[in-house]
């Protein structure tokens, strides 16, 4: 939503929130992984009706987050080391950036905050509480962003910056809002969920799963944000459509990510009932949901591109561009969809450390290394004839990242895939073996 209304505000609103946003989801991302440790640990409790033990750890995890914020904040209250890779950046978008980032400052509390809440409720199994508070914020983010970017109801008119400022207040009303369900719904009030002192056996689990996590989601993003560093010196048209690409891929990712929390939550507690069967039966079945759904993704985004790139702009040069990018996007989601399925099930058997060294090499060294290797560095030009087959049209330089950004998702995946039928198998093996 920001994106395609800061879009509608001008191309140096767009470059703005492009930069912007993808340090702030940099951030936010990585933290919000090791939040999501949560979600395994909770649902194995529940599974072993530990109903006691997931109102304890829930409240654990409100001590990690509140901790993560600190440090979440600060990395954002400076964005020169971050803008260091994009260049010279005109005055004016850096002064929107700045000030969209100290906006999330004040809302990313809440926002890790509420991210307790939504792994409690997907760990037992009562996801609709979160959603029935994530379909309201959409209509009040909605009216914010309308009020502040563009200056209704006597408001200045702040862009981009507007759209920071609309963030941080819905992230305190969703939290408002998660806080009050938990407390007053008699499905959540069995597990007691409350606020001990910290525990330190429970921090250590935490952080033990969580750091490792928050590692795996941050490499998954990085690609994103240095992409938008790097292609940000083409200029705010080239930034533009990157941006578009960026955040119609992160849209195509909530499907995949959704099964998997969904496909993690029930081989956690299928795991913590001690039932083997049923934990590879329920992988298999994630799998295939997302395999189907990324197929038809990619149907879509082949068959309304046009109608999509209205939504997000009313630029014809940005547009041109996003239109060129979106030639690697079916390619591009296929890879992330497989990916992202097989480290959340992983994750169900609090297993992260391995599938982190794996995507560190496929992501980070073959991805992101090699795109600017390829599109900006040394070997810059050296990918242009397949470019040029499979997206004509596309900028050079921040085509290469795409495509080789897809060949390391395709490479996590394959990689990731092996090491899930590894960890099924031995389980499988220790199941039988204490029977």
């Amino acid at each position: 939503m920001d994106t395609a209304m800061a879009g509608h505000a001008g191309a140096a609103d767009l470059q703005a929130m492009a930069l912007s946003g993808s340090i702030y989801i940099t951030v936010y991302v990585g933290l919000m992984g090791v939040v999501h440790a949560l979600i395994p640990i909770i649902g194995q409790h529940f599974g072993a009706g530990r109903h006691l033990d997931v109102g304890r750890a829930w409240g654990q995890g409100v001590w990690v987050a509140a901790s993560l914020s600190l440090v979440g904040g600060a990395a954002m209250l400076f964005p020169d080391p971050w803008l260091a890779f994009s260049g010279d950046v005109e005055p004016a978008v850096r002064h929107s950036i700045t000030w969209y980032l100290r906006a999330l400052v004040v809302g990313l509390p809440a926002m890790l905050l509420f991210r307790t809440i939504y792994a409690l409720g997907s760990a037992v199994s009562r996801p609709k509480t979160v959603m029935k508070i994530n379909l309201a914020s959409v209509g009040v983010k909605f009216l914010l962003n309308w009020v502040f970017i563009f200056g209704k109801l006597g408001m200045p008119a702040l862009g981009a910056v507007g759209a920071g400022v609309s963030t941080a207040m819905v992230g305190w009303l969703m939290l408002a809002a998660g806080l009050w369900a938990i407390h007053h719904d008699p499905y959540f009030l069995r597990f007691r969920p409350r606020v001990e002192r910290p525990d330190w056996a429970a921090q250590k689990e935490l952080l033990r799963l969580g750091l490792p996590m928050g590692g795996s989601y941050l490499i998954e993003v990085c690609a994103f944000t240095f992409m938008a560093l790097l292609v940000a010196r083409g200029g705010m048209y080239v930034s533009g459509g990157h941006q578009i690409m960026a955040n119609l891929a992160a849209l195509c990712y909530m499907m995949p990510m959704a099964v998997g929390v969904a496909s993690a939550s029930l081989t956690a507690q299928a795991i913590g009932a001690r039932d083997t069967v049923r934990a590879r039966n329920t992988g298999r079945a994630g799998i295939l949901v997302v395999l189907a759904g990324a197929l038809l993704t990619a149907i879509a985004l082949v068959a309304g591109k046009s109608a999509i790139l209205r939504v997000y702009t009313d630029d014809a040069q940005v547009a041109l561009i996003a239109a060129a990018l979106m030639q690697l996007l079916p390619w591009f989601h296929l890879c992330d969809a497989m990916q992202c399925i097989s480290s959340y099930l992983l994750r169900a058997y609090k297993v992260a450390v391995v599938p982190l060294i794996l995507q560190v090499a496929a992501l980070t060294g073959l991805g992101l290394v090699g795109g600017w290797w390829l599109g900006f560095g040394p070997k810059a030009g050296a990918l242009a004839p397949a470019l040029t087959r499979m997206a004509p049209g596309a900028p050079e330089g921040a085509g290469t990242m795409w495509l080789m950004a897809m060949l390391g998702l395709g490479f996590s995946a394959a990689l990731l895939f092996i090491w899930y039928r590894h960890i099924v198998r031995r389980q499988e093996r220790l199941a039988q073996a204490g029977a």
